[in-house]
């Protein structure tokens, strides 16, 4: 039993490295090449009208061009050809411009151009006296707002990571959801169409119904980031991502699905895509909690996304290719891979490859410059204990095989007294030599009965030639 836990320890070990193996074999993608994965397809929507106002303010008319609304929110590549999917309510002061926007530039037009002289002929300066100011102000906005002129200039624009700015077409659009008493319920998207290309692309999540627990990452591009006074202009086009779980399933007032989520948003986060731990798109953000009142924040924690099926049906009729990958999506996946696996090399070179393809992508740049510097100076390897540990169990098993194989070699023709004793009675009268040494033959001149002497001091001067045995019979040599 001894002899034999040593093999059955070995082979236990053997089992369990091949086990080993298959388990780090099957492991998924990591967190952060998840995130990378995905990362580059989120794009800032910008939705912007200009206007341009002929006004009178006394002297005759002129054309003042007031400060553009503007409006940003998040997007997302569904096709790699150029189409983007955004909520409806990032570009509908461009693709629908309420009357509200219209008024208030025209309002910001007049305060512009008529104000000052009207403070002056008033005998006022600006900040002297604010409620006379005001009368004054609201005297302006009532006699030349009647006459002004207002002509709108909507447009959508999309920025990738490397700050390249698209203009996009609404192809197709779905307005917000409203509280409006008798309102129609809509879904809140808008699709996207910007000039043909090779643009990274996040696949839609299969029909896996969702579980309240899974975590989730949403990508977006929230305007206190965008414009905190400490960060400089490259915040405005690097994506930001919140983690979180999904906290609840909800149905609105029509009966349309609602993914809830814990994960942080705040405002320009509106059409950031949501993920799932493979990379996949589960949803898209459309909107937050307020809290009761008329300026109310944002209650962080209780946050909702338009599920991945809706936004499926909502292209269906389009011209959009789910899920397939494009030229980038292909090069970058397979650096990220190479990256993860230590391959810098590798990394290196396709990593060159995809910023050739789209250029100047802020991720893009960043792994590249990682891939450059570990190709000059590789981190220390850690010792490699996984491999040593089977190459010392294939090792000890080929030990002990080879122990084993020579032992049975050697003991292959051995037989114990008890089959000796069989042989006996079975009357077949074995011939037993006593082949000991002469040595321990004098030590212990104990004698089989019936057996013949034969010392191998005899065998190797050819005594043996002169015994007469009956080969009929089995012979048992009985030695040292």
């Amino acid at each position: 039993m001894i002899r034999r836990f040593p093999f059955s320890l070995s082979l236990g070990l053997l089992i369990w490295a091949g086990g080993a193996v298959s388990a780090h074999a099957q492991q998924g993608l990591s967190v952060q090449e998840v995130v990378l994965r995905a990362k580059p397809t989120a794009v800032l929507i910008i939705s912007e009208v200009s206007a341009a106002v002929t006004l009178n303010c006394g002297g005759g008319f002129q054309t003042v061009t007031p400060a553009a609304f503007r409006e940003t929110g998040t997007g997302w590549f569904i096709d790699p050809t150029g189409w983007v999917i955004t909520n409806g309510h990032v570009v509908q002061p461009a693709y629908e411009t309420p009357r509200w926007l219209v008024n208030q530039l025209a309002q910001r037009a007049v305060t512009t151009a008529c104000l000052a002289p009207a403070l002056t002929a008033a005998g006022l300066q600006s900040g002297d006296r604010p409620d006379q100011e005001d009368a004054v102000k609201r005297r302006v906005l009532d006699k030349v707002l009647p006459t002004v002129k207002v002509a709108v200039t909507p447009q959508v624009s999309v920025v990738l990571s490397s700050g390249t700015r698209l203009k996009a077409e609404v192809k197709k659009y779905s307005p917000p959801a409203s509280t409006e008493p008798g309102a129609v319920s809509a879904r809140d998207l808008a699709l996207l169409r910007l000039p043909e290309g090779n643009y990274p692309t996040l696949p839609l999540a299969d029909s896996t119904p969702v579980q309240i627990g899974d975590p989730i990452r949403i990508f977006g591009f929230p305007g206190v980031v965008l414009s905190h006074e400490l960060l400089n202009q490259s915040a405005s086009v690097d994506a930001s991502v919140t983690n979180g779980a999904i906290s609840g399933l909800k149905q609105d007032k029509a009966n349309h699905p609602f993914i809830q989520t814990d994960a942080p948003a705040a405002w320009g986060n509106s059409g950031g895509p949501v993920i799932n731990a493979k990379g996949e798109l589960i949803g898209v953000l459309t909107f937050v909690s307020l809290a009761p009142g008329a300026e109310g924040s944002i209650v962080q924690g209780f946050n909702f996304a338009i599920p991945a099926r809706t936004v499926k049906a909502f292209v269906s009729d389009q011209p959009v290719k789910l899920n397939q990958l494009g030229r980038f999506d292909t090069v970058w996946f397979a650096g990220l891979h190479d990256f993860f696996s230590d391959d810098w090399k590798g990394a290196k070179r396709k990593f060159e490859d995809t910023d050739k393809i789209q250029p100047g992508l802020v991720d893009v740049k960043r792994m590249l410059g990682e891939a450059i510097e570990k190709v000059k100076n590789p981190p220390p390897k850690p010792f490699p204990w996984f491999w040593v540990t089977i190459g010392v169990t294939l090792l000890s098993a080929g030990g002990y095989g080879a122990q084993f194989a020579v032992r049975w070699q050697k003991n292959r023709y051995r037989v114990g007294p008890s089959e000796v004793i069989k042989l006996l009675e079975t009357g077949k009268q074995p011939i037993i030599l006593d082949a000991r040494q002469q040595q321990a033959y004098d030590a212990n001149p104990i004698k089989v009965l019936g057996s013949l002497r034969l010392s191998p001091e005899d065998l190797a001067s050819g005594a043996a030639a002169s015994l007469e045995l009956d080969t009929t019979r089995p012979v048992v040599a009985y030695c040292t």
